[in-house]
């Protein structure tokens, strides 16, 4: 019981703190009343059990100076534990302790310490574990110390162990563990978890309607100590109306309530509360936060029409037209299901004429014709309109009606046909002129009296017409029951009617005419191309159609005319509907043309050319292959040698116009005094050594000195085989002469020009010339030995440019010769031309 017994007095360590001691001290009474000389512990008197004794085993003990209760003397105490069969309780330590620090607690002792130096240590929480150096202990004398103070808060509970060891560092003691519990005191204020709490309450709650809940928490003990006990209560309330205290709050939970009666949205739409919590029950630290309160909308107010009565005029027969809007107000919350309008139609709507809904934007009534209204009918509507709310009032409340009067308005309506639409049945061959039907249309304003006239409004296929007076339907054209225009043998049109109103009026209506068939239609087979074989050919089954209905129909009858059947046979097939078309003759393969006369059951007939392909094959036709047309090249040669003899005769069209702008025409008789016609030729076999060194050079002259003219003057034909040459200077003289001045072997004379070919026939010599213009000069023909090297010379000369030649010479008209019956001129000579060597050898 903590207390020890040494030396027969007894011994109690309960330590420093009060209630320990007390504790301790009354539970070592009884043993140390048995305490004994000799340190021996006894029993009470009177206890049954065998009273032994025993000296105290080592042990630690607690060491203090406490006060024992009762006749326990003030001693210096040691409790020392016997093998652990007692627990030290736990050491009581007020937080927040002032000092001065360190300051005792404990003294922790060893009662081996008679025999040897002991030394004392701690270990665990707040010693050499974290938070390290709370706890301290004096090595020698085993005062437990704390050095600061202590926060319960942080840490309510240390749990250390203490040690006792020899000098030499042996244990001398098992470790004791030791428990320092920290007691609270008051030190912190409770805290609200929200700074303001929102709730609502729908408005004329009754009292004890609960609302939200306050919560506030304070970090004290609230279990062994009222340090942590929260108490609620409401401080104020705004606004304070109807009543000041409208709400409470339960002290211990923190729940709002209502707690009077009387709330109201309409005059207050929200209260705030500012609520306090307090420690220690209510009577310690306080802390206040505030509650919002909102009251919610109920229908509890009706809506009001504002003005109550309307006046509303509305033109008739238009339906969906707006005729009024009415208004209503209403005190509870806008948009809210309490607030919105639903209103209806109480009285007054004959005929379901009107309709109305809510404008969901202004809460309005919107009061609209559901269907167009007749003014011949009722001129006036008076309507009883009521209004209420979508949900309903949570008290009864009266429902709020308006008085709506509307006034149809005249205008002038359109022409009612009478049935709207009209249905005759008439025969499709009914001669133009015939009357069809009649066609009757009535005006809703008969008051007026208006003039009604009809017309057609649409006739696809343009058969009929109306009288405009009477509306007699007559036939303008020959009816089709089979034409496209016709459905199901029923042909539709519309019709007019227009009154005479300012505006017109016009109404509409339907004529159906359904057309009664005749046979005017002949019977068609289909397909209308086959393809047979030559040999061993299938027969082609054909199907049969008639356009009309029946009986004007099948069963048909079918023959071959026009010579048809001389080749072909034709059955009809068992249904009446088909026909069998065969080959029995043979034909070569072509196309040919079969005549089919068809017949229906009246015996109206048709004939049908059916097309028909022979192909050269045997059994089923499995198409004919194409045969080749011959193709000849005549085509494309014609076209190839007009393009060419087009293009020859714009090349020589070009060749003449460069050539009228170039060329100057000359005369063709040279001038009398012109020096150049007295050059002589001899009849010499060669000429002279002052002939032959004649510079030939002095002969030369530029193409474009002078105009350019051809010349085909040609001399006399010399003897056959007599070697001699003609002398175009002396036309009587025979025998060989010089050869012509300036010419060469070959007898022409080069001018500047090109010779593309050269040759002699007869007594001419002809000289054919490319690149230039061509000179042929008249003069004795050469020997034949010296000619025929020149008959044999060829060159490449176009074609184009050697017509161009001829058409040249066409174009001078006698082709540069002497005009008949001019005198030839005398050539010059060589003085002559020594003299004038622009005297020209050609011209003489």
């Amino acid at each position: 019981h903590g207390c020890s017994c040494t030396g027969g007095s007894p011994r109690c360590l309960l330590g420093s703190l009060p209630v320990a001691s007390v504790t301790l001290a009354r539970r070592a009474e009884p043993a140390l009343r048995s305490c004994q000389p000799g340190g021996v512990w006894g029993r009470p008197t009177g206890d049954p059990a065998q009273q032994m004794g025993s000296r105290s085993p080592p042990g630690l003990s607690l060491g203090g100076n406490p006060q024992c209760s009762g006749e326990l003397p003030r001693a210096r105490a040691a409790l020392r534990r016997q093998k652990r069969d007692w627990v030290i309780p736990p050491i009581k330590v007020p937080e927040n302790e002032r000092g001065p620090f360190p300051k005792k607690l404990v003294q922790i002792k060893s009662n081996r310490d008679r025999d040897t130096k002991i030394f004392y240590s701690i270990t665990g929480q707040g010693a050499d574990a974290p938070p390290e150096g709370i706890f301290t202990i004096e090595k020698e004398s085993g005062w437990m110390k704390v050095t600061q103070p202590l926060d319960r808060e942080h840490i309510d509970k240390y749990h250390l162990f203490s040690h006792a060891v020899s000098e030499n560092g042996k244990p001398v003691e098992e470790p004791m563990e030791i428990i320092v519990t920290v007691t609270d005191q008051n030190d912190n204020k409770p805290q609200f978890t929200q700074e303001v709490f929102r709730g609502s309450v729908s408005e004329g709650a009754l009292p004890g309607t609960s609302i939200m809940q306050v919560t506030a928490t304070d970090a004290d003990d609230a279990v062994e100590t009222y340090n942590g006990v929260i108490a609620y209560s409401i401080l104020s309330q705004e606004p304070r109306e109807p009543h000041p205290q409208m709400f409470t709050v339960n002290r211990a939970t923190g729940t709002l309530s209502v707690i009077a009666s009387g709330l109201d949205r309409e005059r207050v739409r929200e209260y705030t509360l500012t609520v306090q919590a307090a420690d220690l029950d209510g009577e310690g630290l306080t802390t206040t936060a505030l509650a919002v309160i909102e009251i919610a909308d109920v229908n509890d107010n009706a809506p009001e029409f504002d003005p109550r009565t309307y006046e509303a005029a509305v033109p008739e027969n238009v339906a969906g037209r707006e005729v009024a809007r009415l208004a209503v107000t209403d005190l509870d919350e806008p948009g809210t299901p309490a607030w919105r309008a639903v209103y209806s139609i109480l009285r007054g709507n004959d005929g379901g004429a009107f309709a109305i809904s809510t404008d969901p934007a202004t809460n309005e009534g919107v009061l609209r014709t559901a269907q167009g209204l007749d003014y011949e009918a009722k001129q006036q509507f008076v309507l009883h309109v009521a209004v209420a709310n979508e949900v309903p009032f949570v008290v009864k409340l009266p429902m709020a009606t308006a008085t709506v009067t509307v006034t149809v308005e005249d205008v002038n309506e359109a022409p009612v046909f009478v049935p709207p639409v009209q249905l005759a049945t008439v025969s499709e061959d009914v001669p133009p002129g015939q009357t069809l039907t009649a066609c009757t249309a009535q005006d809703p304003d008969k008051a007026q009296g208006q003039r009604i006239k009809y017309l057609v409004g649409h006739d696809p296929a343009g058969w009929l017409a109306v009288h405009p007076e009477n509306g007699l339907v007559t036939a303008r054209d020959q009816l089709d029951r089979e034409s496209p225009f016709v459905k199901n043998s029923t042909y539709m049109a519309v019709l007019l009617a227009v009154d005479d109103g300012s505006p017109p009026a016009t109404g509409t209506g339907t004529l159906l005419l359904t057309l009664l068939d005749v046979n005017d239609n002949g019977p068609e087979a289909e397909p209308r191309d086959i393809t047979v074989c030559q040999r061993s050919p299938q027969p082609q089954l054909l199907t049969v159609t008639d356009r009309d209905l029946p009986p004007n129909t099948g069963p048909f009858r079918a023959e071959l005319t026009h010579g048809s059947g001389d080749s072909w046979a034709v059955e009809v097939g068992d249904t009446g509907d088909t026909v069998t078309l065969q080959l029995v003759a043979p034909l070569e393969p072509d196309t040919y043309s079969v005549y089919l006369r068809l017949l229906d059951q009246p015996g109206r007939a048709q004939v049908t050319i059916v097309t028909a392909r022979v192909c050269a094959c045997e059994g089923q036709a499995q198409g004919c292959p194409q045969r080749s047309q011959p193709v000849t090249a005549l085509p494309f040669v014609l076209a190839a040698l007009g393009a060419l003899l087009a293009l020859l005769l714009l090349l020589l069209l070009l060749l003449l116009f460069v050539r009228r702008r170039k060329v100057t025409k000359e005369p063709l008789l040279l001038p009398e005094d012109d020096t150049r016609d007295n050059i002589f030729y001899y009849g010499e076999e060669g000429g002279g050594e002052e002939d032959q060194n004649y510079d030939l050079r002095q002969l030369h002259r530029g193409l474009d000195a002078r105009p350019e003219v051809i010349r085909n003057d040609v001399g006399r034909s010399g003897t056959p085989g007599g070697g001699g040459t003609g002398n175009t200077g002396d036309p009587g003289a025979g025998g060989a002469g010089p050869p012509p001045l300036g010419a060469g072997r070959d007898g022409a004379v080069l001018r500047g020009l090109d010779t593309c070919e050269e040759g002699s026939g007869g007594d001419r010599t002809h000289l054919r010339l490319c690149g230039g213009s061509a000179r042929s000069l008249r003069h004795q023909p050469a020997p034949a030995a010296a000619a025929a090297p020149a008959m044999g010379r060829r060159a490449g000369c176009s074609v184009p440019l050697c017509l161009l030649l001829l058409l040249l010479q066409v174009r001078h008209g006698t082709g540069g010769r002497t005009p008949p019956g001019t005198p030839p001129r005398p050539c010059p000579g060589p003085q002559d031309l020594a003299r004038d060597p622009a005297r020209d050898p050609a011209r003489c």
